[in-house]
């Protein structure tokens, strides 16, 4: 083998080094995004299980109240969402 070949081969050899171990951190990287985000989806998940048994609970100790609020809001979002034309 030629002092070029090997030379070639050596630059060929450290730059696939190079790219499997930038290949390795991106794929860890990702791995910890993706718990990341299955750990943030469970938080979400158990905040809005949280949040509906508030409200379940308030609309059933108020359900006078809770039916005022409701008809005031969705005057309120009519009136926002309306065509002014």
């Amino acid at each position: 083998m030629s002092n070029n070949q090997a030379k070639a081969e050596d630059a060929v050899n450290k730059s696939a080094n190079k790219a499997h171990d930038t290949i390795d951190k991106v794929a860890d990287a990702a791995k910890h995004a993706s718990d990341n985000l299955g750990e943030k989806g469970h938080n979400l998940k158990e905040t809005q299980e949280k949040w509906l048994s508030t409200a379940t609970d308030y609309v059933k100790d108020n359900p006078i109240k809770s039916l005022g609020i409701a008809a005031a809001s969705g005057y309120l979002l009519s009136r926002l969402f309306s065509d002014r034309s």
